[in-house]
């Protein structure tokens, strides 16, 4: 290196210091701004948030312009029309487990009180509605209309097997209006259908949908089978059961009795009794009081025998002498020499399964006494088939 060539000069550290403050002082500025604004912008949030705005008044204000509707569409009038038409059938009913409307007994007991619904039968006051409905019930009073009085009812006669029950109420008949009726067999998936009821105890409701299937077998919450119900997916809650289920021409094709549902409401699924059943039950209940439970007439094996025997149907135990089943050729157990001989295993009625005695009772129940059916039995490992011609039971079957 030239000791005599000059050399640059190296600043020193306060020199440096002096050079770096206005740059540092600038970052520090736009920093500080950066932070007032962020500041600035939550701090309006939280004001605007906990703090609302003062309201400002219009003193012209003015209900707004309703707008032109035009006419209703042909479906909607269609359907005003069928409720209007048919929603005189329909009546609701409460009932008392006591024998008088108040929130406890004489002796100070709580009792329940329900609700339902049902529709005119005929004009001499028959009411129908669900068993169900009315189960337990020492006072039942019916509605026909919300803005009047309700009226007491009497018990004519009640089917569990069918869930069907026929009321009277003391009435005028110019206050009546029977629901027209028509049938069942007919009845496609698809077709428009309607129910009307008061679900929830809202009476004069109206709910709309269509026939999901037919010929539904289902149990109800006590156990008891229930086959030929119709399925739909007009929305069907407690309140609706006995209702009317009618078609697109006002007529009474079922009654509401179930929902498929894990929450006791709603849930898409809804089960009618179908009308051809109704119009077999109610008249014997009229004359009678009851309705002939058809049968076959025999007795069947408890069905945890059966599945400890790995079997699944109905396995007759016994036959009654002189009754259907015996007509048929029936058997039930017996002893042989080499030992017990199992009866007959009864697994199918007119080709619909049969896996418990609740499945072919629910299915039996369908058909009117002196109709004939056809069994599908296993004998001895043996697939056969028995015509048999239904009795009216009584009480031989258990």
């Amino acid at each position: 290196m030239d000791p005599h060539r000059p050399q640059p000069s190296r600043p020193t550290a306060a020199a440096a210091r002096v050079e770096a403050g206005p740059l540092r002082t600038f970052l520090t500025l736009i920093a500080l701004g950066t932070t007032a604004v962020v500041l600035a912008v939550g701090l309006a949030g939280v004001w605007r948030f906990f703090v609302p705005p003062v309201p400002t008044f219009d003193p012209d204000a003015e209900p707004r312009v309703v707008a032109a509707r035009g006419d209703l569409a042909a479906d909607e009038l269609a359907t005003i029309e069928l409720f209007e038409r048919s929603v005189p059938s329909a009546v609701s009913i409460v009932t008392s487990s006591a024998g008088i409307f108040q929130g406890r007994t004489a002796q100070g007991r709580a009792f329940e009180m329900g609700t339902g619904s049902g529709f005119v039968w005929n004009a001499d006051g028959i009411i129908v509605t669900n068993h169900h409905v009315i189960e337990g019930a020492r006072t039942i009073l019916v509605s026909l209309d919300e803005r009047e009085a309700p009226f007491l009812a009497t018990l004519i006669g009640s089917s569990q097997e069918h869930d069907i029950a026929v009321l009277k109420i003391d009435v005028r008949k110019a206050y009546l209006r029977p629901v027209p009726i028509g049938t069942s067999s007919e009845l496609r998936v698809g077709q428009k259908v309607f129910a009307i009821g008061a679900p929830f105890g809202l009476q004069r409701s109206l709910s709309t949908g269509v026939i999901g299937a037919t010929e539904r077998l289902i149990e109800d919450e006590n156990g008891r089978g229930l086959a030929g119900l119709v399925q739909t997916d007009a929305a069907i809650n407690p309140g609706n059961s006995g209702g009317p289920l009618l078609d697109s021409a006002g007529r009474l094709i079922g009654m509401n009795t179930a929902i498929a549902s894990r929450t006791g409401t709603f849930s898409g699924i809804g089960f009618a009794v179908p009308v051809d059943t109704i119009n077999w039950v109610v008249p014997h209940l009229l004359r009678t009081g009851t309705a002939p439970r058809p049968g076959i007439g025999v007795r069947l094996e408890d069905p945890a025998q059966v599945a400890l025997m790995g079997l699944e149907g109905a396995l007759v135990r016994y036959v009654h002498e002189g009754s259907a089943a015996a007509r048929a050729g029936l058997r039930g157990h017996s002893l042989t020499a080499s030992g017990e001989v199992l009866g007959d295993l009864i697994v199918g009625v007119n080709g619909e399964r049969v896996a418990s005695p609740d499945d072919l009772r629910a299915l039996l129940v369908r058909y009117a006494v002196g109709e004939s059916v056809t069994l599908d039995i296993v004998r001895s490992g043996r697939r056969e088939q028995r015509v048999v011609e239904l009795g009216s039971l009584e009480n031989l079957e258990r």
